[in-house]
């Protein structure tokens, strides 16, 4: 049910040793994450819509399609035209999927919590699809993994991204030091549609200074560790790191920085992503999922001081 008193719905806590987790109902959102004491999500007040989406799980698709209109053939050779909604009426966009503000159903076990929501067939998506998400603390973090099963007669396209707000409590977040796993970045349009292709400068791939960029920016041909994991990290003045990781199935990143988030200075979003903007037109890393089939993904956020 949803709480009278928060737009974001059920308000579900963790905890695991030193470790706590605040996750809301509504877009399955993480809202905090405390890891020995040290906050490392970007809070917003309750009784707030999330702002940004921050928190929020985005699918069956992360970003944007362009005029809300894909075209695309299934692997069956059945072709798709299909119209969706204008969810960015100022840049003509659908944008972040269906589940952003949807409430998920909750099922809270022992440092760890389940939501599931169903994507039912509709305006633009005419596929039945079933996303649940899990919420696992760790010794030094949380583990997130995305699980999306087809529960409909067709083929059905589908990806996934999250819109998290990372921090590191105490710290002025300009100061923080930002470093980007990627080679690529897509150049976009007025629209911020994509162009093209880029090398990523290289202050992001050394260390930026957040307060010295300004990003809402894709990228792609991420640099992997020997687990498999692209890792974006913040770094603050003390020695202290935030790791923002993401597995194999994630193989985009969008980082996104703004000025007007509640009661922040400035903020970032580390936008893990299974596919790129407006991939359900250019088909980039699609994935289709067949009748009865699941994929999984996974993410995590990591601290160290």
């Amino acid at each position: 049910m949803h709480s009278p008193a928060d737009p974001t719905g059920q308000q579900i806590h963790l905890t695991r040793g030193d470790v706590t987790a605040h996750i809301a109902q509504v877009g399955a959102a993480l809202r905090d994450l405390t890891v020995d004491g040290t906050s490392i999500v970007t809070p917003y007040p309750q009784g707030l819509q999330a702002p940004f989406g921050s928190g929020t799980v985005l699918a069956p698709w992360p970003n944007r399609i362009r005029d809300g209109r894909w075209q695309q053939a299934d692997p069956h050779g059945r072709d798709y035209d299909e119209q969706l909604a204008l969810t960015e009426p100022k840049l003509d966009n659908a944008i972040h999927g269906f589940l952003q503000h949807a409430p998920f159903v909750v099922e809270q076990g022992d440092g760890s919590a389940t939501l599931t929501a169903t994507i039912v067939p509709q305006n633009g998506y005419p596929f039945a699809v079933v996303a649940v998400v899990v919420y696992e603390l760790v010794d030094d973090g949380i583990r997130v993994t995305h699980r999306f099963t087809n529960v409909g007669a067709d083929a059905a396209p589908v990806g996934v991204g999250t819109h998290g707000f990372f921090h590191i409590e105490g710290a002025d977040p300009r100061d923080l030091v930002l470093t980007i796993p990627a080679r690529t970045q897509f150049v976009v349009d007025d629209r911020l549609l994509p162009q093209g292709e880029e090398p990523v400068e290289d202050e992001l791939r050394e260390g930026a200074r957040l307060g010295d960029v300004s990003l809402d920016t894709g990228y792609a041909d991420l640099d992997r560790d020997a687990s498999g994991a692209a890792v974006t990290t913040l770094d603050g003045p003390n020695g202290e790191r935030v790791s923002v990781w993401q597995d194999e199935h994630f193989d985009y990143l969008q980082i996104f920085t703004t000025d007007a988030y509640p009661n922040q200075q400035y903020a970032v979003a580390i936008e893990p992503m299974s596919i790129p903007t407006d991939a359900f037109n250019s088909g980039r890393a699609l994935t289709w999922l067949e009748p009865g089939e699941t994929c999984e993904l996974t993410w995590g956020v990591a601290y160290s001081a």
